[in-house]
């Protein structure tokens, strides 16, 4: 029993911890027009959709629900990474649709630490001109701002709707890939961002199959760039590939999926609500009409990059109370 209590305890202290690498969450209704300094687009996007829309909230859902990052206007993504907007599959969501067409192949991946899409289409259909290798887009940039700047990424596979603070989106004129990870310690390296140069079945090893749309569960793939090696001295460890480095290594094997759902294509519908909300911390449960649990923060921030310092404090003091409050409760078992 101690054990298992600790253990508890230590998992408890390491989610708490990493949730408070974020200054602010947020959702679609509550979000600030815009969330970072130097923003062209907004987060503000209502529920109208439109080909000229300047929403900058993605979504990853299943495979007739997710959204990627393009161009506003015709240019190649290395260009408009810091600028590009959103396009949805589905409509109510107050950005710009994914044509019907656009997509060749399609692929929902959910796993216990991320949630992906990957696939191939005609992106010349969404601004990418023909010919174009493409680039990769996430949550941090060289500034810290993010590629879009003020792109943010929700979904409601882990409990119900919520942001995705570590993301990436590789895009190119024929191939997509978009993954959202759960909040926790290994987040980031789930959704890695240094291997930019390396594109979607490099950096996220799935299936990529023309023709195809599925709906499919499946395990947890390595991190990217991370090997197990056999040192010299027999002993084993893990070495870091770093991009730049003469010898690219293959990218890891695609972790077993199983439960797949087939479809014989996709095509625009309309969004579908969340019956539920989820905030990492701060937040009260309360019921809708439909007696489905709702969970809403007390707080959230406002404007400027990052959202407001309140917020972050807010955070910090709920999770301090919670470690006081399940430390307290491990020591009293501790002590029996």
């Amino acid at each position: 029993m101690k054990s298992v209590l600790v253990a508890a305890a230590v998992g408890l202290l390491q989610n708490l911890v990493s949730a408070q690498r974020y200054s602010a969450t947020y959702l679609p209704h509550d979000v600030p027009e815009k969330t970072q300094v130097g923003q062209t687009g907004t987060n503000q996007c209502g529920t109208e959709s439109r080909q000229n829309s300047t929403c900058q909230n993605a979504y990853i859902n299943s495979v007739s629900d997710f959204c990627v990052f393009g161009p506003p206007e015709r240019a190649p993504i290395g260009e408009i990474e810091r600028i590009a907007v959103s396009y949805c599959m589905r409509s109510g969501y107050g950005t710009r649709l994914i044509p019907d067409g656009t997509i060749k192949g399609a692929h929902f991946l959910q796993t216990p630490d991320y949630v992906q899409v990957t696939g191939v289409g005609d992106f010349t259909k969404i601004n990418i001109p023909a010919g174009d290798s493409g680039g990769e887009m996430d949550p941090h940039g060289y500034d810290k701002l993010g590629n879009p700047i003020g792109g943010l990424v929700f979904g409601t596979s882990f409990g119900g709707l919520q942001q995705y603070h570590e993301w990436t989106n590789f895009m190119s004129d024929t191939t997509f890939c978009i993954r959202g990870c759960k909040d926790g310690k290994d987040a980031r390296k789930y959704c890695q961002h240094i291997y930019d140069l390396l594109g979607c079945e490099w950096n996220l090893p799935a299936n990529y199959t023309e023709g195809v749309f599925e709906d499919c569960k499946g395990d947890t793939t390595f991190f990217q760039g991370l090997y197990s090696v056999t040192f010299s001295n027999g002993t084993q460890g893990t070495s870091t590939f770093r991009q730049g480095q003469a010898k690219t290594p293959d990218p890891h094997q695609a972790a077993p999926s199983s439960e797949c759902q087939l479809y014989s294509t996709i095509s625009n519908q309309p969004m579908v609500e969340p019956t539920a909300t989820v905030f990492p911390s701060a937040s009260k449960s309360t019921q809708n009409g439909n007696n489905n649990a709702v969970v809403t923060s007390s707080s959230s921030g406002s404007g400027g990059s990052g959202g407001s310092s309140n917020a972050g404090n807010l955070d910090t003091q709920v999770a301090f109370s919670a470690v006081a409050l399940f430390s307290g409760v491990v020591v009293t078992f501790l002590t029996l």
